[in-house]
């Protein structure tokens, strides 16, 4: 007897339903133990996508200029409205609508991690005074007990009068606190042996290796050969090297660095793209955040260039310069 057309269409309906229903929702993969580094479960489909990545990045994948919105960060907090590096100073960062803060580590004299830029205590904090006969008063001269009676705010404003200068711990615990990422520079590591396992398992112990945390976590220095270093003790964690290396070298930084981070007079649309075309050691396309950045003209035209994240004391007029994004 012939087939009804109705009767074909219901019979082939019924065969992908049965199809369908036989293969069910993709499965998460089985994974070992979880602990916390290990990323959440996986369906089939995703983890055959996850393929190994080519060095060089596909074309497809260097997106239009801005096209997702630069990434600003809050350079040593907002240090343009708050005494920099301070808890005052990621606060008003917070307050500003930045998720990104930048900040610097050093060590102190009894082996204490600290947050300051520069190499002595004399700029940012009232040493001189307190402590008249310590020149040059170098960070690592003196212990936590004695850089904590110091006042590094007034120097500033009589507004943040008795501020302190935080230990590394304080600080990632206001950055958990307040919700925000950052992004960590290793200052002067070469005076500091050992400074990056120090950090890093200051990281560990207040759960920023984790993996749902780590990707709100950058590292960087100067000091290749600590990015280097940061990056064999904690493979998963984002590095970046400050500076604007040859393009002819940056391949062998793209072994261990995540990003190039140049200071902006140092960039063009020429550099950023051959930074872009290769891929980090996480298989990653190389990104580039520049520094230091407060006007909107001059944001603009790094955003034209193709830049990924812009680095600023007055982070809020990037943002609304650039149209960036506080967090991602």
């Amino acid at each position: 007897m012939p087939l009804r057309p109705a009767t074909v269409l219901t019979a082939a309906f019924l065969g992908v339903l049965a199809l369908v229903l036989t293969i069910g929702p993709a499965q998460p993969l089985q994974q070992a133990a979880a602990g916390p580094d290990t990323p959440p479960t996986r369906t089939v489909a995703e983890r055959v996508s996850a393929v190994p990545l080519p060095t060089t990045a596909a074309p497809d994948e260097r997106l239009p200029r801005g096209a997702v919105g630069v990434r600003v960060i809050a350079h040593r907090g907002a240090s343009a409205y708050a005494p920099e590096n301070t808890l005052a100073a990621a606060d008003k960062a917070r307050d500003l609508g930045i998720d990104w803060v930048e900040n610097d580590v050093q060590r102190t004299r009894d082996g204490e991690l600290v947050v300051m830029h520069d190499e002595t205590l004399a700029r940012t904090t009232d040493v001189e005074r307190v402590f008249p006969d310590r020149a040059p008063w170098k960070v690592s001269d003196f212990t936590a007990e004695e850089i904590a009676q110091l006042d590094a705010g007034s120097w500033f404003s009589s507004e943040y009068a008795g501020e302190k200068v935080p230990t590394f711990s304080e600080f990632l615990a206001r950055m958990t606190e307040n919700g925000q990422k950052l992004l960590l520079e290793l200052k002067k590591p070469e005076l500091y042996p050992g400074i990056e396992r120090e950090v890093l398992k200051e990281l560990r112990d207040q759960g920023w290796l984790n993996y749902s945390k780590r990707r709100d976590l950058v590292v960087q220095s100067f000091n290749a050969d600590s990015v280097r270093v940061v990056h064999q003790q904690a493979p998963r964690v984002k590095t970046g090297f400050l500076g604007t290396p040859p393009v002819s070298q940056l391949r062998d930084y793209a072994r261990f660095a995540d990003q190039i981070n140049p200071r902006h007079t140092t960039v063009t649309r020429e550099y950023v793209d051959a930074v872009h075309r290769l891929r980090g050691p996480q298989g990653q396309r190389l990104e580039v955040f520049t520094w230091t950045v407060d006007d909107a003209a001059t944001a603009r035209r790094l955003v034209d260039m193709g830049v990924d994240g812009i680095i600023s004391n007055r982070p809020d007029v990037v943002r609304d310069a650039v149209g960036g994004r506080a967090g991602g």
